[in-house]
């Protein structure tokens, strides 16, 4: 079983967007027992709160329900039990590397770097701008599985 966990700053916004899209790839493609999917945060502001209202409907409007989950923080520990932590952009990756001093098993990427000319995913907290997001997200999430499909 391949497991993944998708990061951000709060786990509001993009990382349960991201854990949300790619479990419904892997649940379309009939992979669902080959993955386990989840999302964490860099930072404590969003501990506990539910997944933004921005985030949520961009979901249902896709029909993908993200019912029930919380923000968490990431942990260091978690380096051992995922096989991907993929983050959303650059302060993302930095802050993470805060809470995991090595990469030696290279398991840490940015989402984009599974689509050609990679880059950062905007943060629809600061942007307002959840379709830009949600299309970023879709796109990354597509790379990653056609990545894990080759390996």
């Amino acid at each position: 079983m391949t497991k993944i966990m998708f990061v951000c700053h709060g786990n509001i916004c993009r990382s349960p967007m991201a854990q949300f899209v790619m479990q419904d790839m892997v649940d379309k493609a009939g992979l669902h027992d080959e993955f386990y999917i989840s999302s964490a945060a860099t930072s404590t502001e969003e501990i506990g709160n539910p997944v933004h209202p921005g985030t949520r409907r961009k979901l249902n409007e896709n029909g993908i329900s993200c019912e029930g989950k919380r923000a968490v923080q990431i942990k260091a520990a978690d380096y051992e039990r995922y096989d991907y932590i993929i983050v959303m952009d650059s302060l993302n990756m930095r802050n993470l590397r805060r809470i995991i001093k090595n990469d030696d098993k290279q398991k840490i990427h940015k989402l984009l770097d599974f689509t050609p000319g990679g880059g950062d995913i905007a943060d629809p907290w600061y942007t307002g701008n959840f379709d830009v997001t949600y299309s970023d997200i879709v796109r990354g999430c597509r790379g990653l599985l056609e990545h894990m499909k080759r390996v």
